[in-house]
């Protein structure tokens, strides 16, 4: 693909705040262009969007990319695509893009490299692209690819006549449903040749097109073989067999008697139902393809190519490759040499075989190839999406700005909970759902799980590898295959971390020394019955510590096992603790984010403050995310639920409440009630947290009973409890819907709902605060504030798929329209009615808008300001958190309050007033009492007076008729305005 003329040249500048836009055939590069205005009058600078390199056939997210040298065509046209671009240029935005450069698509048939790859075999061009094992641990499937893509048994498939042989234009097909996969040139001699010697024999032996149908086949049985990896022999073969199906197609044409005797054959190939003799035939051409036909449950035990995570549609590619990486990257290097992109996330930054080298690579180009480029350290912006642990860090290593925000979200959620209230949790989460789970013991658990049932090939390969390594010396050879995979699960289960980054035992790193010493420990302990010596084994090999008469055959090896061993830890990782544990422990779900650690109960704000420091140091450009497309629920749901942590009485006797009325609601299965009780009592939170502000989803259409009936029916198979996906039990998911249709059953009596409805308003105005503030905090705050499509009114969407519903910008272009058009009345009005009608989500639109429109204006103040923690005074203290960010003479200072719940008591509002506030405030900086601080919300200026040498501002006069607030240090004898200043664009 190609523009012309090219796009003007835009220097790269880093990103003020970004917008996430997920493109799908529903929402594609026209409306993508229609939003720009809006997103522009909110204060955005530049687009975060999703893939939009050609995907698989209705892909609704663009991560199964099938042709990275080209544009999504269901996104739109090229022309298009360029409108889009220049209207982002015409606004000063930039964009992002989301690069997936771990794994490719290759489901429905359309990737051309994986097609190629499944005619050819070892010799195809495209062997080397993906992480196959050709030589797997099952001698059966060697030079093959096994498929894990039947519904069921492969004979019974067969023989049910669901894979069928076609013929297309000269070549030679099996269509299984929606798959067409090809059939090798040479083994298509079986389906050529065929009753034709028979045939031959009445007579036809003199027809020129039998004569050449013979010829046709000779050639095919001089093709050079799959497995041939001398180049010119596979250039022999590629060229021949292309001659070969033109001969094919001229042929079937020009002689009816060969298409009749092809049409036969293709007949006879695919058997006959109840005769089971007759599927033979296609049973052995199969079996000479360069791939297996499987069930799909063989995947977890058989499979011999590397997925992203255990999706069999998505396969991993080699970007260590050379050749890989310049063919997955020429688009999007054109397109950031062009300036339609001007920064990159990477996707699963763990996946890849050598992280830290890929980012080198892509600043290496960047630096040769990007204007301007000498300016600065990193010449291209570079985020990666990567879990980081509690006290993790990123590699300093990686030339990157940080990450794409889980580890801000996860902290910043945390000031939210209540920490002293933990005991009181544990003790009645304990109690109500029966019995104590500790959440490392539950991990540990999941982990081995996943193991065993979704990823018990990897385990098996690594095992395997390790046996040979172990067989390579006298000290270790006594070590059996049985024990060394037992080691490797046992370790990986006891992982502190998603991944480590070893690649030389001359740099191996601090951090992964000891994690591995660490995960090491950790399988010891679990394991004492097993000798310490295996354990030791391994941990050296991790460690790369080669023994002294190690060959460099064998060195090469050992580095592959090690590599191999860190692309796995990762997905075990994320399976056994994202997406299995996150949906077992429910103490409180605000904390089952993905990058979070739910045994963390809250942070104080001590460790905020040093957390902030250090990003401003390190990172002050990663993004500052508070929901993904990836999170398990959305922003403003965790807000409301992170009240209950602080009112843990009242939350006690509301679920015993609750839970005694709806007794009678439950079915009974094999003598147990479903929902279980741990299942109950994440739908009472997760009903609290989505419950919608501005209709009554009982009175509606069903679509909020749907959408709780479709999240429950997805985190209980995520569970893997009663239910799964790979064995769904109807039966308990069917009582689960059947109880929330009854809870939310509005004919009659409900006394649940009189009895929930009171409760949830309280913790819904209690979010209403933590949502404003974690708001704030995110656009004030060392980072680049990132926004999630939509978000900027209230976000009470749960896991994918419901927060990837379509998104209505035009309500949200017009209620900011509409807000500008409110501030002429006078901003007091303004602020009057926002608070009163704060439901409507037009408080957190005009917060988002004020605030990045403020970020905009006083862009140095924000990315390369300090980070000043700002202490208060007073009783009410511990309620609030605010700092100051100076540079160059500005300063602003951000203030708001949390863990509301218990400031407010029972009363269903905002912080806000004398009554609420006391005599508590903030102490500022020495010098501060010289200068007024303007709240860019209200436009009302403060004055700090002095208490004993310190210049103090109280919390009643901050948040008098508003929640949140930023404010700009001004000079008092000038009384600047900033509302006046910097009117709406």
């Amino acid at each position: 693909m190609t523009f012309t003329p090219p796009f003007t040249e835009k220097t790269h500048l880093l990103p003020l705040s970004t917008y996430r836009l997920q493109l799908n055939s529903s929402f594609g590069f026209s409306d993508a262009r229609r939003v720009l205005p809006a997103l522009h009058t909110l204060g955005i600078t530049d687009c975060y969007v999703s893939s939009y390199l050609k995907a698989v056939q209705g892909s609704l997210h663009g991560y199964d990319i099938v042709d990275p040298a080209a544009l999504n065509p269901e996104l739109g046209t090229e022309e298009e695509y360029r409108s889009f671009i220049e209207a982002l240029r015409s606004h000063g935005m930039g964009q992002i893009l989301d690069v997936v450069a771990n794994h490719m698509g290759i489901g429905k048939s359309c990737n051309p490299w994986w097609m190629d790859l499944l005619e050819n075999g070892p010799s195809s061009h495209y062997s080397s692209f993906f992480d196959i094992d050709w030589r797997p641990v099952k001698p059966e499937l060697e030079n093959k690819v096994l498929l894990p893509i039947l519904g069921d048994l492969y004979g019974t498939v067969l023989e049910n006549r669901e894979i069928k042989l076609v013929y297309e234009e000269g070549g030679f097909f099996v269509t299984y449903y929606d798959h067409t996969l090809p059939i090798a040139p040479r083994s298509s001699v079986q389906i050529l040749s065929h009753r034709l010697e028979s045939l031959l024999g009445e007579e036809r032996g003199a027809d020129p097109h039998f004569q050449e149908l013979q010829s046709i086949i000779t050639a095919l049985s001089y093709l050079p073989s799959r497995s041939e990896q001398e180049a010119q022999r596979v250039i022999e073969r590629y060229r021949e067999k292309e001659v070969i199906k033109k001969r094919i197609a001229v042929l079937v044409k020009e002689s009816p008697a060969v298409a009749a005797f092809l049409e036969e054959n293709l007949r006879q190939f695919n058997g006959t139902r109840g005769d089971p003799k007759s599927f033979d035939l296609l049973d052995r051409l199969l079996a000479d393809q360069a791939y297996r036909l499987a069930y799909w449950r063989v995947a977890a035990e058989e499979i011999n190519y590397r997925r992203f995570f255990d999706i069999n549609e998505l396969a991993a590619i080699r970007m260590e490759n050379p050749i890989v990486f310049d063919k997955v990257h020429a688009l999007i290097f054109r397109l950031l040499q062009e300036g339609a992109v001007t920064g990159l996330r990477i996707d699963h930054v763990d996946g890849l075989y050598d992280p830290g080298d890929y980012l080198r690579k892509l600043q290496e180009w960047a630096r040769a190839n990007l204007p301007s480029s000498e300016s600065r350290e990193r010449p291209l912006y570079l985020v990666v999406e990567k879990i980081l642990n509690p006290g993790e860090s990123l590699p300093e290593e990686w030339p990157v700005e940080g990450t794409t925000g889980y580890d801000f979200l996860n902290l910043v959620n945390g000031l939210f909970v209540d920490r002293d209230n933990e005991r009181s949790f544990d003790y009645f989460y304990g109690r109500f759902t029966g019995g104590r789970i500790s959440f490392e013991d539950l991990v540990y658990e999941k982990k081995k799980l996943m193991m065993e049932v979704s990823m018990a090939s990897e385990i098996n390969v690594l095992g395997h590898q390790l046996n040979l390594l172990s067989e390579k010396n006298r000290r270790s050879r006594d070590f059996t295959l049985n024990s060394l995979t037992h080691a490797i699960r046992e370790i990986i289960a006891c992982f502190p971390v998603y991944r480590t980054y070893v690649t030389d035992p001359e740099q191996t790193a601090d951090r992964d020394r000891a994690y591995l010493n660490l995960a090491v420990a950790r399988a010891k302990r679990r394991n004492p019955a097993v000798t310490e010596l295996v354990f030791d084994f391994v941990r050296d090999l991790l460690l790369m510590k080669y023994p002294a008469d190690c060959s460099e055959e064998d060195r090469q090896a050992h580095r592959r096992f090690v590599m191999k061993f860190q692309q796995t830890t990762s997905p075990v990782m994320a399976k056994g603790m994202e997406d299995t544990a996150f949906y077992i422990y429910h103490r409180l779900i605000s904390l089952n984010e993905v990058g979070g650690h739910p045994g963390q109960f809250g942070i104080d704000t001590k460790t905020f403050h040093q957390w902030m420091r250090e990003r401003q140091a390190r990172q002050p450009h990663a993004l500052s995310a508070t929901a993904t497309h990836d999170t398990k629920r959305g922003e403003d749901v965790r807000a409301r639920i992170n009240s209950l942590s602080e009112i843990p009485r009242a939350w006690q006797r509301a679920v015993t409440s609750w839970s005694g009325w709806n007794q009678s609601k439950k079915q009974f299965i094999e003598g147990k009630p479903a929902p279980d009780p741990n299942d109950e009592y994440l739908l009472y939170q997760t009903l609290l947290g989505a419950w919608p502000f501005e209709t009554d989803p009982t009175a509606d259409d069903g679509t909020f009973r749907r959408r709780i009936q479709s999240y429950m029916i997805k985190a209980i198979r995520e569970a893997k409890v009663h239910t799964s996906w790979i064995n769904p039990n109807r039966t308990y998911e069917e009582a689960v819907e059947a109880f929330i249709q009854a809870l939310l059953e509005r004919t009659g009596s409900n006394r649940f709902l009189e009895l929930f409805l009171p409760f949830q308003e309280r913790i819904a105005q209690y979010g209403v605060s933590n949502a404003l503030s974690q708001l704030v905090i995110k656009i004030a705050a060392p980072g680049v504030p990132d926004f999630y499509q939509g978000t900027e009114l209230w976000d009470f969407n749960l896991v994918d798929p419901d927060n990837r519903r379509p998104v209505d910008h035009r309500r949200r272009a017009a209620l900011l329209e509409a807000l500008s058009q409110a501030e002429t009345g006078g901003r007091d009005i303004l602020i009057q009615d926002l608070v009163k009608n704060r439901a409507d989500g037009r408080i957190k639109l005009f917060v988002t808008r004020t605030g990045l429109q403020f970020r905009k204006a006083n862009a140095a103040l924000f990315q390369e300001g300090d980070y000043l923690p700002l202490q208060g005074y007073g009783e009410k203290r511990k309620h609030s958190i605010a700092f100051a960010r100076r540079a160059n003479g500005e300063e602003v200072i951000a203030v708001v309050p949390r863990l509301v719940a218990r400031l407010l008591r029972e009363a269903p509002a905002l912080p806000i007033g004398k009554a609420v506030w006391e005599e508590t405030g903030l102490v500022l900086s020495p010098g501060s009492e010289r200068y007024g601080y303007q709240n860019i919300f209200t436009g009302e200026i403060l004055h700090p007076t002095l208490s004993e040498g310190r210049p103090l501002l109280p919390l009643a006069q901050i948040f008098s008729t508003f929640p949140v607030a930023l404010l700009k240090r001004i000079k008092t004898k000038e009384k600047r305005d900033f509302i006046n200043s910097h009117p709406e664009p």
